[in-house]
């Protein structure tokens, strides 16, 4: 295939950095591999790899959950099947800048929990905290194993015309995609045989094994009995929870399979109670305990807060974490990396325009056509104003909604998120593209997963990467 054809749909987006392409329309060199590859290949080869890959998505069951459609519950996750490549320069920056953010949320979240410090200097506002819905009184004073809170995150990236990677957001509740990270991987082994290791890529094959060692850690036992705990089938990441807990070799289990006994946890097993000492959890704080929490809630176990508090079960990531993610806490990352850790950030937020403020809020009013406007409690792109997008009618009844409550909501200049090659109807053409990758935190330090997830607005000219809005994914390159 001549590299005309391949390449003829490929505009790149003026004043918006190009993964594959230079500034002077050179292709990158960590590009230059599977470039050769995709023009050196028929365009009836590449559209048959990226059936394959569509068959293997469906055979493997890999799906997510999209609330909002009334048509069905269940859709297959989009791949793309041309990996997005990063240097090991650029990982070596990623990965010391999420160890920095990941060490200092940690510290955060135990700090408010327990002597709050950081309230009484004067860097973070006392009402911030406390009118945060994800902050736990319940977890007040609560002693942490290892003083570890943050077990599992997943970071958002965004890389923006400058060439720098931003900080969108933290995860650190229940954080998922790492499955279709995984799957990404184990789909590029089968397109592209022998590329991968000819390209010295990274492996993340690693990871279920990893997180399994961190788990394990988290317990004082020396053989500890761990399980993954889920909502169930009608989760929307139940593809994900089902195969960590087969890849780990522990057991999947819903709030009705367990019960707190005299402030232990047990797991309902055929052969009586077994004693848990480690719930890997995928229930949100609010459904955690009915006891304490949610009173309707049958997603957890009555009990499970008591037994946690005592020290005999461990629960990751901690209840209350949602503190530190929270978009309005967002904000006062790069002051607690000052405070708790005396560094500057190696990682930049984006900037963020506090709407409780009244002249931040006038300010975005004035600018509502170059600015997005999110929930601070939001997640999953719902519930967002992308204000170039918007109607006119649109834009003042979002206002009319935010006006009632404006310290819940923020606001973002709309970025030029950088874009990829992808592979759509027989030719490359660039996507804008966000990264995720993973920490893992244990006793004994921070571990970051060598690549993470690389979500694609597919639809042209978007900048909306979730897949519950029409966005998929592609493998992630991380080569030495």
């Amino acid at each position: 295939m001549s590299k005309d054809h391949l390449f003829s749909s490929y505009d790149q987006l003026s004043s918006t950095w190009d993964e594959m392409y230079s500034s002077n329309s050179e292709i990158r060199e960590q590009y230059d591999m599977i470039i050769d590859y995709l023009k050196n290949t028929s365009k009836k080869t590449l559209s048959k790899k990226e059936e394959l890959s569509k068959q293997l998505f469906m055979s493997q069951g890999v799906t997510f959950t999209v609330y909002s459609d009334n048509e069905g519950i269940e859709k297959i996750f989009p791949f793309d099947i041309v990996p997005r490549i990063i240097t090991a320069a650029e990982w070596d920056k990623i990965e010391r800048g999420i160890k920095q953010r990941i060490k200092a949320l940690n510290l955060f979240i135990k700090d408010i929990y327990n002597e709050q410090f950081i309230i009484k200097d004067g860097i973070v506002p006392a009402d911030l905290i406390y009118s945060c819905p994800n902050y736990l009184r319940e977890m007040k004073g609560v002693k942490v194993p290892h003083n570890v809170y943050v077990h599992i995150a997943g970071v958002d990236l965004i890389r923006n015309n400058d060439g720098e990677f931003y900080v969108l957001e933290d995860n650190l509740r229940t954080p998922s995609g790492v499955s279709y990270m995984l799957e990404n991987r184990e789909i590029s082994k089968r397109l592209y045989p022998g590329i991968l290791p000819r390209n010295n890529v990274r492996s993340v094959s690693n990871y279920p094994n990893l997180l399994y060692k961190k788990l394990q850690e988290l317990s004082y036992n020396s053989n500890p009995n761990i399980v993954l705990l889920t909502p169930g089938i009608y989760n929307s990441a139940y593809y994900e929870h089902t195969t960590l807990a087969r890849l780990m070799g522990i057991e999947l289990v819903e709030g009705s399979d367990l019960v707190v006994k005299n402030h232990f946890v047990y797991m309902k097993t055929t052969n009586g109670l077994k004693q848990v000492d480690v719930i890997y959890r995928r229930v949100d704080d609010d459904f955690l305990d009915p006891l304490e929490f949610n009173a309707k809630s049958v997603l957890g176990v009555a009990g499970i807060m008591a037994a946690y508090r005592k020290g005999n079960v461990n629960i990751i990531n901690a209840p209350g974490t949602g503190v530190a993610d929270d978009k309005a806490t967002y904000v006062y990352v790069p002051d607690m990396i000052k405070y708790y850790l005396g560094e500057e950030p190696i990682l930049k937020n984006i900037k963020t325009y506090q709407l409780g403020r009244p002249d931040e809020l006038q300010y975005v009013v004035d600018n509502i056509r170059t600015m997005v406007i999110k929930k601070t409690d939001g997640s999953g792109g719902y519930g967002m104003l992308m204000g170039h997008e918007a109607t006119d009618e649109e834009i003042k009844d979002y206002l009319d909604n935010l006006r009632k409550k404006p310290e819940n909501f923020i606001a973002q200049p709309i970025l030029k998120l950088s874009t990829a090659p992808c592979y759509i109807n027989g030719q490359l053409s660039p996507r804008c593209i966000d990264l995720r990758p993973f920490a893992l935190s244990g006793k004994d330090g921070i571990d970051i997963c060598p690549g993470g997830l690389t979500r694609v607005a597919l639809k042209k000219g978007s900048l909306v990467v979730n897949s519950s809005q029409g966005g998929g994914s592609k493998d992630t390159w991380v080569i030495q």
